[in-house]
């Protein structure tokens, strides 16, 4: 068996799986809020023969001989995947819909049709009912709601809407420049980030939502800004160049193998018969 070839198709693969995510990055660059994703690539035989051979073992020596000539397990693969959550660059809007987290591993909470989600889109807008909602036209929850089962409702014809860094909204008293104190946005810091799990239109399910405690001192909010992506548009393209590459380098490994050598194999082979 040309254990070669099969090596370097499954190196291929995981160039083919980490392109795209690369991908996804660079598609996402000027998505707000959103967070860059990345892969670790290993091989599974060297990890476990690390863990396996930690001395002193029963036998006081490292049985290193059963792992020689066994490059099927020693193939490149994706052993883990996981999403680089720093804060991206904050960008003025003066739009007093626009709400950024200051902080990393803050979320808003919002209400969708699959149930409760998580994300760091904070440009936010208003439906016709007056309800605040996020760009996919979900409502955004208030920090009492798994109470009150109310929305965060705002009125186009008050004069001003301001948010103090916690999230606490106030909306003026019609006829007067007074402020009266409104809803407060419904802001998360899960306990585990690795729980997060990303879906479609920028949000994250985090399964344990009995932990999802509303996080009223964040002192990370900032009306008026919007949190950009935290994807580096350069360094995404410096490794797409080298992913690309590295395909091509597994491909012509592969045909080295499948022709080159099986027809010298053959070739020679023959004459010596």
């Amino acid at each position: 068996m040309q254990s070669g070839y099969y090596s370097s198709a499954a190196g291929m693969v995981t160039q083919f799986n980490r392109l795209d995510v690369i991908a996804n990055n660079l598609a996402n660059v000027n998505t707000a809020g959103f967070k860059e994703e990345d892969v670790v690539v290993g091989d599974f035989m060297r990890i476990y023969q690390e863990a396996r051979d930690e001395l002193p073992n029963a036998t006081n020596s490292k049985d290193a001989a059963q792992f020689l000539n066994r490059t099927m397990t020693k193939a490149p693969q994706i052993v883990d995947a996981y999403v680089d959550h720093t804060v991206g660059m904050m960008q003025k809007s003066d739009n007093p819909l626009d709400f950024a987290l200051m902080k990393e591993g803050l979320f808003f909470l919002v209400e969708t049709p699959q149930g409760v989600r998580l994300t760091r889109d904070g440009s936010f807008s208003v439906d016709d009912e007056g309800s605040l909602i996020t760009k996919s036209g979900f409502k955004v929850l208030p920090n009492d709601y798994f109470s009150s089962k109310d929305y965060i409702n705002v009125d186009l014809k008050d004069v001003a809407l301001q948010a103090d860094k916690n999230g606490q909204l106030y909306r003026n008293i019609p006829g007067s420049l007074s402020l009266t104190q409104s809803s407060k946005l419904f802001i998360v810091q899960p306990d585990n980030l690795d729980l997060l799990k990303k879906e479609g239109n920028n949000l994250y399910r985090y399964d344990s939502k009995e932990e999802l405690k509303s996080f009223d001192e964040s002192g990370a909010v900032k009306q008026g800004f919007v949190e950009k992506s935290n994807v580096n548009a350069v360094k995404m393209m410096t490794q797409l160049i080298e992913t690309n590459r590295l395909v091509g380098m597994y491909q012509k490994a592969m045909q080295v193998q499948m022709d080159d050598m099986n027809n010298d194999a053959i070739n020679k082979l023959a004459v010596a018969k």
